[in-house]
């Protein structure tokens, strides 16, 4: 059992589906800082110094009455919160997955239709005769060298 587990572990689509899911990992934790730390600060600049991560709604107070200056206080404090900026940030950061997912697959796209668009071998137009081995042209049916007639 444990030498059919090792050739199932070891065949190719297992192995590419684990390298696939490890640096599908490592680009959703770019994505994420890309969002957070990159575009997020900017857009929160222009928006009049707005955070996305510390925009939320209380629906109940916690222990400690509000307002909360941030999400994370008001977390602490036990207050239920709907925290629609970590929202934000989410649908940004699937946006930017998705489009660099559309960027990788529209290049592979485009390098199979250029592959399929390359031309075909040319069929050939010579053959060679059994019985003198001469260049003959291949719709003939009879060598004009020997005379011989071919099938």
């Amino acid at each position: 059992m444990l030498k059919e587990f090792k050739e199932f572990a070891m065949r190719g689509n297992v192995l590419d589906m684990a390298v696939g899911i490890i640096i599908g990992g490592a680009f959703g934790t770019i994505v994420k800082s890309l969002v957070a730390d990159v575009i997020m600060p900017p857009i929160g600049l222009l928006l009049g110094g707005v955070d996305f991560s510390d925009l939320f709604v209380t629906l109940k107070e916690g222990t400690v009455a509000g307002p909360y200056a941030t999400l994370a206080t008001a977390q602490e404090a036990g207050a239920v919160v709907i925290s629609y900026g970590v929202f934000i940030n989410a649908v940004i950061s699937f946006l930017i997955v998705a489009f660099a997912v559309f960027l990788l697959i529209r290049s592979v796209n485009k390098m199979q239709r250029e592959k399929e668009a390359e031309p075909a071998p040319a069929e050939a137009t010579n053959k060679e005769c059994p019985r003198c081995y001469s260049t003959i042209l291949i719709k003939a049916t009879r060598c004009p060298h020997c005379t011989s007639e071919l099938v």
